[in-house]
């Protein structure tokens, strides 16, 4: 008989370090490390991560009650991961783990009090979560022995069975309605037999695709896909910029190296930026390849992402599609990761573990030593940067695919223009490209009917009371709504300052600029693409198939527009108000700009007829503007890291943000004041080069009822950085009130 053993477990709370338990011995053959094992923590019932066999104490120890799982979740590879993660991220490892395996799948006990028949309380422990495979029956004919005693539907459901050898009782019932008591007498009667099977849900609702065939390649496609085929052949770590603008075909590139990759026998890995994305990607890689397509994304119910889990594990899924999360999906024998759209900032992750798939691609990579594919037309400053120092293998594909143009630019000066939503060449526009059958993108990153509500009699703004932010009038639902706490208002009548009637709304967003096209342009087939329209299963794939089958004129939308959709019908492209993002308080805001609307602008004339796209602005001189219009990546690239430089941001320094948030002012402004005093002493103990900046209130200082201060960390090295942050995580004490949150390599400064 197997004796006790001791081991180490992770636990999914904001703890730092392990914990060890012992394991009794009818347990130990089957305590493997990357199973979950159920496990007493405190006064509780918690699920753990085994991760290795431990050294025996002199303490007493608690011992685990349950061994979860009848294989590892995850492997030894995928251990060493989570592991770099925790540590670059400074975040508990148990809560990595819990990120990277599917959600839900996690056992906790909780109280219940319950009134006895005394008329006593009694307080009753309940164990919740798990997530549950679905099951679903199959019929089969049976041979006749006889003539059936059947009639009506039972005689169809049979012809049926035989017809096609067994069908699930969802098809049957899609196929003839209820017939829940025909089935059981098929059954009863020996003509049919019933079997219960583990199925999959699945996300493609069994969509079928038409096969394609691969395109061919122009001589700088066909460079781009030589160099990562080259690299695929050596299985080794092999990171590369592949960089083309808007319509160079990168998307086939990855296509074709992927089809490479899958032929050596290993798999590969497609990260996009936007759930929006997906549809349209993964129809692609549906047509082109035959292999099992995996798709992770929060899009999906939790039990369809618990299923595309379990298919990949079992190896049933060669390529794996998907957002930020998809970075963790359990692919074995890696060869090729492609991070499409490389600069967004949604691939970081903006609460717990905050880390960001774009870099951790790269470390993934590296771990398995597969080539890794980072594509943009507009990389990030620091992305290009690694490329020019030969960190990284720079791709380029200077043109569009076809010898395609570059769509003609205009930029309109819409300083002097008050109250003008469309400035009248960007109407001339709409209306010249309706008449000839052309469909139009009009860009505004506002969402909501008008930004925000002012009295005119004294001038007070409407805002949320939870946040340091005005709220934004949304007319569909009749409210004023903000949009980090979700605190919405009906529309007041009177002012709550004055008492004064003259409320007025001003700024635009997409659902007023919605209504104003729909009025200029009645005859136009109008939709509206922002997180309201999309709300919902499938509310991105629904908008975006109005513009691909052409049932749709103009589009007005957010930054969910100028994100690597391929529409050959869009031959007119508007950004309302190019410069929203110029002002904000971020180092990063040229960048974004340059970004954001060369992007948009990127999805014109993508098909045979030519593009057109106009783009006011209220700060025409500005560089990241007038380089976009110019399709001039360099010439933005020169002046914008000559800034960073100057001021001493990356990629020439490395950053660190702390904030310190409670919901007494005093409080996260003390405890700002005190990491300050902290930071400082362990930087002289240290003599690390690093810059503190702060305490300061942060941009926006109060979120959810929550005031926040903010701490940045400017280090020229790396171990610098984390060594001050690891002495503050060791000596820093704070009041229970306030929440102190470490973001390594922040990507929102707000």
């Amino acid at each position: 008989m197997p004796t006790s053993q001791v081991v180490e477990v992770a636990i999914p709370l904001p703890l730092h370090g392990h914990f060890h338990y012992r394991v009794p011995a009818h347990l130990v053959p089957l305590a493997t490390p990357g199973k979950r094992v159920l496990v007493p923590f405190g006064k509780r019932k918690i699920t753990g991560y085994l991760l290795a066999p431990a050294e025996a104490g002199s303490a007493e120890l608690k011992e685990v009650l349950e061994v979860l799982d009848d294989a590892p979740l995850f492997t030894p590879s995928e251990l060493t991961f989570y592991r770099w993660i925790a540590s670059y991220y400074l975040h508990p490892l148990g809560e990595v783990i819990k990120g990277a395996l599917p959600a839900g799948i996690n056992l906790e006990s909780r109280f219940m009090c319950e009134t006895a028949e005394d008329g006593s309380l009694v307080r009753t422990e309940v164990l919740h979560g798990g997530r549950s495979v679905r099951m679903e029956k199959f019929y089969r004919a049976l041979p006749l022995l006889a003539p059936p005693k059947l009639k009506g539907k039972g005689v169809e459901i049979l012809s049926f069975l035989e017809e096609q050898g067994e069908a699930s009782a969802s098809l049957l019932r899609e196929r003839f309605g209820s017939c829940t008591p025909q089935l059981h007498r098929l059954v009863e009667l020996q003509l049919a037999e019933c079997e219960e099977r583990e199925v999959y849900r699945d996300p493609f609702h069994a969509e079928v695709y038409q096969k394609d065939t691969p395109l061919p390649l122009n001589p700088d496609q066909t460079a781009a896909h030589d160099a990562i085929c080259s690299a695929l052949r050596s299985e080794a770590f092999t990171p590369f910029l592949l960089h083309g603008v808007t319509g160079s075909g990168k998307t086939e590139v990855y296509l074709q190296s992927i089809a490479v990759c899958l032929e050596a026998g290993r798999t590969a890995l497609v990260l996009v930026p936007e759930i929006a994305l997906t549809p349209q990607l993964v129809g692609r890689f549906k047509r082109r390849f035959e292999c099992g397509i995996a798709v992770l994304h929060s899009g999906l119910s939790d039990g369809e992402r618990y299923d595309e889990w379990r298919r990949i594990r079992r190896g049933e899924a060669q390529i794996v599609i998907g957002a930020r999360s998809a970075l963790f999906a359990p692919l074995e024998r890696l060869g090729m990761i492609v991070v499409d759209e490389e600069h967004e900032t949604s691939y970081k992750q903006s609460e717990g573990v905050r880390y960001n798939s774009r870099d951790l691609a790269l470390v993934r990579g590296k771990l398995a030593n597969a080539a890794v594919v980072l594509g943009s037309a507009t990389p990030l400053i620091t992305t290009y940067h690694a490329a020019m120092e030969g960190r990284l293998r720079y791709l380029q594909l200077p043109s569009r695919v076809r010898e395609l143009p570059m769509p003609e630019t205009t930029l309109l000066d819409a300083r002097g223009q008050k109250g003008e939503t469309l400035l009248a060449p960007l109407k001339t526009a709409m209306e010249e490209n309706l008449a000839a059958g052309g469909q139009t993108l009009l860009f505004l990153n506002r969402r909501g009917f008008a930004t925000y509500l002012v009295c005119q009699e004294c001038g007070q703004v409407l805002r949320c009371p939870n946040c340091a932010v005005t709220l934004t009038y949304h007319r569909g639902r009749g409210k004023h709504v903000c949009h980090y706490c979700d605190y919405a208002i009906p529309a007041p009548t009177v002012c709550g300052a004055c008492d004064g009637g003259e409320i007025v709304l001003l700024g635009r967003g997409t659902e007023r600029v919605e209504e104003e096209v729909q009025e200029l342009f009645p005859e136009a087939r109008v939709a509206r693409m922002d997180r309201d329209t999309t709300r919902g299963k499938g509310g991105h794939a629904r908008v975006l198939k109005s513009l691909e089958d052409g049932s749709t004129d103009i589009l007005i939308g957010t930054q969910m527009i100028a994100k690597g959709h391929d529409f050959p019908g869009v031959t007119l492209v508007g950004v309302v108000s190019a410069d929203s993002t110029l002002n904000m308080p971020d180092f990063r805001s040229a960048e974004r700009t340059f970004q954001l609307v060369s992007q948009v602008m990127g999805r014109a004339g993508r098909g045979d007829r030519p593009g057109k796209v106009l783009v006011q602005t209220l700060a025409p001189e500005h560089y990241a503007l007038t380089c976009a219009v110019e399709h001039d990546f360099r010439g933005f690239y020169e002046q914008e890291v000559e800034f960073r430089r100057e001021v001493g941001y990356p990629p020439f320094t490395h950053l660190a943000a702390l904030t310190f948030s409670s919901v007494t002012a005093r409080h996260a402004e003390d405890s700002a004041s005190e990491a300050a005093r902290l930071l400082l002493r362990v930087k002289r103990e240290l003599k690390a080069r690093v810059e503190l900046l702060g305490p300061i209130s942060a941009p926006l200082g109060k979120v959810r009822g929550r005031f926040r201060w903010q701490i940045l960390l400017k280090g020229k090295e790396r171990p610098d950085l984390h060594k001050m942050l690891l002495a503050l995580r060791h000596d820093f004490t704070h009041p229970s009130t306030v929440r102190v949150t470490v973001d390594v390599d922040p990507v929102e400064m707000m």
